[in-house]
């Protein structure tokens, strides 16, 4: 049974309001529109959907009492109006199933502790692993009926050790615990300890870093509560991702089966099917046939041809023959391809053939950026020597800049996908303020005012049986995550201003609508490290640490709240009490910042050599040493010389003004033509799609592509009833099957130094595109350098 502070007894004591139809999101809406428009929908009929009731049941133009909210919910006829959501996500609610259990917490914590431990440990070694939530959702599930099993049903200090059977609520509580723990791999903060520590020879001891890592992971957890009336109640914020989770938890707790056609079997079944054979197929493409997984077939026939495999390549190349056998290079960067709603595939497919394919190598091959003498796709930093560019060269004995020697040494070059990633990050930014004030400004003010009064989606209907959390908690909660980052810039030597930590909470704070809205559409964030690294390179010219500081709070404080809205959707899709949901992220998140502290401290005293080179099992710090790199590039030498005018990139500056007039562009176009083609154009969506390009490469989008053309495109025009009872089924197996076939394949190999077997399979590999050789070499007794002569 609820506890008697989670449900709202005004509103069960009360009638409730006529429902109320609320402006929606018109243009980014018409990916989960389509199907509906087109007419392949389930039983019901759109309009009834909307209503939620039958001639015999209450109508929606009078006031509806809690007698006509049960009707609703007992006959199942409300739903929502997006056919993703009706896919995933249960449209009724026991509000009496028992959530803020004994059984919940222990389970939650303990796994959030196992995971986010495992994670820090993981992403000291080279390669990094992150472990999945998705792992956590599974193991959860027998541990919570062995508990049922085991624990005596009695009464401890006033608690029950067992209420009910081990239930769904409790099950999505569990798995927000490990989102919020560990979904982004380890804690933000410790790469900026490690790098402090092993690099800059920095340690302001623990108390500096349990203050600081508590501040950076929590802070996002009132940003986030006080925007979820705009990213989380509107029916029209969707979250993909979240639908894969809801239709796990509801296929192992429920498990309803209707056939569709000639498929009779269950999506529980065909779930554990899929993630069965995915986790033993993976040791194929993984370790045994790593040729499955990077299929560049053309490279093969020409690996030393350095043409060939800068346009075939898989690895640094632009991989113009997408075929692989491996979901990782599929969903590996990107996430499933099965989640994210066709406009927004279909937009990342014209960004990558229009940026990648067409701009990219024009730019390459006519020596734009010096590009012939780099890979074509690459995320190192090069020198005028062909060389890895060597920070240590450009610094004095106090980690000061030293623009002699830099004078003397080099400018930084950037491979040609590199340095248009950097462009196509400052128009992100500048799109996605000015196409959500264009086309979704009224929307934003509307459920900004009208919050939980709106009743226009069942799903926030069914909500309002629970105590909402009050604003002024989250208010508080930013006020003591505050006052802890004050104490962390200023306590402590970080050579960051107190107002320049403003700026960049201020940054995150603002932009975490416009950039919510995107994601919760298309299930694609649009970072703000690139942006915040700009920006304290302008303001805090010289100052490495200040830097990091800086790009930690202004970045990870608006990703963290976009995690932790996104939970707050999952548990408003799965209807747990906010005030729950509240204790269990707030709770969960301070208890894992000190735990991945003391797994850090613990590595770092228990690992000889960590953190260096020649470290024998490979725990080598990888994070940390790209968060060093950048903050001498961006903190020391800085982007007045990156990109002043005159410099290499100075063009790059222009992709923010493109990001501005594009938007307008169409938003006044549409005007006129609202039927236009145009329609289906999302600017965010083209700018920010490809941004993990590199490490990742026009390969892993086109395959990505590919595979979401067919799922969420062709197979759902043709037989949506299919494509909704098993879409999602397909998704979260495939997803599984990776994570456990890679965590057992890294447990087994990467630890243990064990090489894959030498075979034809995985010799094939030798190309110069896998070796990152790609390029066109320096004649050095002719012409030791290249680039300009003066910088």
């Amino acid at each position: 049974m609820a506890s008697i502070n989670e449900i709202d007894e005004d509103h069960l004591s009360k009638d409730v309001t006529k429902i109320e139809k609320a402006p929606e999101y018109k243009v980014d809406q018409l990916a989960f529109t389509t199907s509906i428009d087109e007419g392949y929908t389930d039983e019901f009929d759109l309009k009834a959907r909307n209503i939620g009731f039958d001639p015999n049941a209450p109508s929606p133009d009078d006031k509806i009492d809690t007698a006509g909210d049960q009707y609703a919910v007992e006959t199942g006829l409300e739903d929502s109006p997006y056919p993703e959501v009706r896919a995933a996500v249960p449209n009724t609610d026991d509000y009496e199933m028992p959530v803020n259990t004994v059984r919940m917490w222990v389970l939650g914590l303990a796994s959030a502790t196992v995971g986010s431990s495992l994670n820090m440990f993981f992403s000291m070694h080279s390669p990094t692993f992150v472990l999945s939530p998705y792992v956590v959702s599974i193991v959860a599930w027998p541990l919570g009926r062995l508990w049922d099993i085991i624990v005596p049903d009695v009464t401890l200090f006033g608690l029950k050790l067992k209420d009910g059977r081990f239930n769904i609520k409790e099950h999505t509580l569990i798995t927000v615990m490990a989102n919020v723990s560990f979904a982004g791999g380890s804690a933000y903060s410790t790469d900026v300890f490690l790098s402090m520590s092993q690099f800059y020879n920095i340690d302001f001891g623990w108390g500096f870093m349990i203050v600081a890592t508590i501040a950076t992971q929590t802070i996002g957890f009132s940003v986030g509560g006080l925007v979820r009336r705009v990213l989380v109640y509107p029916a029209s914020m969707i979250w993909p991702s979240n639908l894969v989770t809801a239709t796990l938890l509801t296929n192992i707790h429920k498990n309803d089966n209707h056939p569709v056609g000639n498929w009779t079997i269950s999506r529980l079944k065909l779930f554990n099917i899929i993630m069965g054979v995915g986790f033993l197929y993976y040791w194929l493409p993984g370790f045994l046939a790593q040729f499955l997984s990077y299929f560049g077939w053309i490279t093969w026939i020409a690996p030393n041809n350095v043409i060939v495999n800068q346009i075939f390549g898989v690895s640094t190349g632009l991989g113009l023959f997408p075929l692989t056998f491996d979901w990782e290079q599929i969903a590996g960067y990107i996430g499933s391809p099965l989640v994210p709603p066709f406009f927004a595939t279909g937009n990342i497919f014209v960004s990558m053939v229009v940026i990648f394919w067409i701009i990219v190598p024009a730019l390459h091959y006519s020596n734009t950026w010096y590009g012939k003498y780099l890979p074509i796709s690459d995320s190192s930093s090069y020198d005028r020597f062909q060389g890895s560019y060597n920070v240590s060269k450009i610094l004095n004995s106090d980690l000061t800049f030293n623009f002699a020697a830099y004078k003397e040494y080099s400018p930084l070059f950037l491979s040609t996908t590199f340095a248009m990633s950097y462009g196509l990050s400052f128009a992100s930014i500048t799109a996605t303020i000015m196409h959500t004030a264009l086309f979704h400004g009224k929307e934003i003010v509307y459920h900004w005012k009208k919050s939980r009064d709106n009743k226009s989606d069942v799903h926030m209907r069914l909500m309002t049986r629970y105590r909402e959390v009050p604003d002024w908690w989250f208010g508080v909660a930013f006020l003591i995550v505050f006052a802890l980052s004050i104490i962390t810039v200023r306590v402590w030597d970080t050579d960051l201003p107190v107002w320049a930590l403003v700026l960049a909470l201020a940054l995150s704070f603002i932009l975490s609508i416009p950039i919510g809205i995107i994601q919760a559409i298309t299930n694609l964030q649009v970072g703000l490290n690139v942006l915040s690294e700009f920006m304290v390179g302008y303001m805090l010219p010289g100052r490495p640490i200040a830097m990091m500081m800086f790009k930690t709070f202004g970045y990870i404080t608006m990703s963290q709240a976009l995690y932790f809205v996104a939970d707050m959707k999952l548990g408003h899709y799965m209807k747990i009490p906010p005030r729950t949901l509240f204790w269990g992220q707030c709770i969960c998140t301070v208890w894992t910042s000190i735990v991945q502290v003391a797994t850090m401290q613990w590595t770092l005293g228990s690992i000889t050599d960590v953190c260096t080179s020649t470290q024998t099992s490979r725990f080598t710090c990888p994070g940390a040493k790209v968060f060093y790199n950048a903050s001498v590039i961006w903190g020391v030498i800085g982007p007045q010389r990156v990109f002043s005018h005159g410099s290499i990139y100075y063009s790059l500056l222009f992709f923010f003004v493109i990001g501005f007039i594009l938007p307008i562009a169409t938003w006044l176009f549409l005007k006129y033509r609202p039927k236009s083609f145009v329609k289906y154009i999302n600017w965010p969506v083209f700018f920010t799609g490809n941004g993990l390009i590199p490490p990742a490469t026009p390969y892993n989008y086109l395959c990505f592509s590919i595979v979401g053309y067919i799922f969420n495109f062709r197979i759902k025009r043709k037989n949506f009833a299919w494509w909704s009872k098993y879409n999602y089924s397909i998704s979260a197996g495939l997803d599984l099957g990776l994570a456990l076939g890679s965590l057992i394949v890294f447990l087994t190999t990467a630890l243990t130094n064990t090489a894959a077997p030498s075979w034809w399979g995985n010799n094939v590999l030798n190309t110069a595109d896998m070796n990152d050789v790609a390029i066109q070499e320096l004649v050095t007794d002719q012409n030791p350098t290249f680039g300009p002569t003066s910088w």
